[in-house]
């Protein structure tokens, strides 16, 4: 699991980073909200934890932004503030959940465990980019034409399309998709990816997925 932490107070940040650390999570430290948006953007994470107070750019403006660019991964808020309108603005912005700070490293890690939880049980009906549509739930992908997936193809998709544009590991998608279920070899991901290849063709589709068997994977619209 990988988590990006977004806090300028550098002691603070070190200890949140030994600690997740310590429990298995790979940590990417940034300190300022600019370099959160940024590392957001480019990599794959299966939680944020932004301050509020930033420089450059505040914990929530960045969570907008990240928001409005269609990034649904789970935000955990901290802030230094007990006010009320502290925690509202945070969640109208998309948090979903905030800790105020001091807080108990016990009482974090299991915020984060929360989150990763319900993360990992979130399904979107509907999701588009650009002239494709996924129905996830109909188990169906649109565009000039339309053509059914398998439950597994469908969840496949559905992770691509969240991480357009960023490069997703075979390991991270054996986690993510197939979990615990039992499986020869990580060949079991090229073979999903290369069905997938064949039906985004099929149908007419303005995007492919670049990668190579073993390897790591990206969606992209050409």
């Amino acid at each position: 699991m990988r988590i990006l932490l977004a806090e300028d107070e550098v002691d603070m940040s070190r200890a949140i980073s030994a600690i997740l650390s310590h429990q298995g999570y790979e940590v990417d430290a940034v300190y300022d909200g600019e370099a959160a948006v940024s590392q957001a953007e480019k990599n794959v994470y299966d939680c944020m934890i932004f301050d509020i107070m930033m420089p450059k750019l505040d914990g929530v403006s960045a969570l907008k932004k990240l928001r409005e660019e269609r990034n649904m991964t789970p935000v955990l808020l901290l802030t230094a503030k007990a006010e009320l309108d502290d925690r509202v603005n945070g969640l109208d912005a998309g948090a979903d959940d905030y800790l105020t700070k001091p807080f108990a490293m016990a009482e974090l890690l299991a915020r984060v465990r929360s989150m990763v939880r319900r993360s990992s049980q979130y399904e979107s009906k509907s999701l588009t980019l650009g002239s494709l549509t996924l129905n996830v739930e109909e188990l169906e992908m649109k565009s000039e034409n339309s053509i059914r997936l398998s439950q597994k193809e469908s969840k496949l998709m559905e992770y691509l399309i969240l991480n357009v544009d960023k490069e997703v590991t075979t390991d991270m998608i054996l986690e993510h998709i197939w979990k615990d279920e039992e499986y020869d070899n990580d060949g079991v991901v090229f073979v999903y990816i290369s069905y997938l290849r064949n039906k985004l063709q099929a149908i007419g589709a303005e995007l492919v997925i670049d990668g190579t068997d073993g390897g790591s994977y990206k969606l992209r619209e050409i």
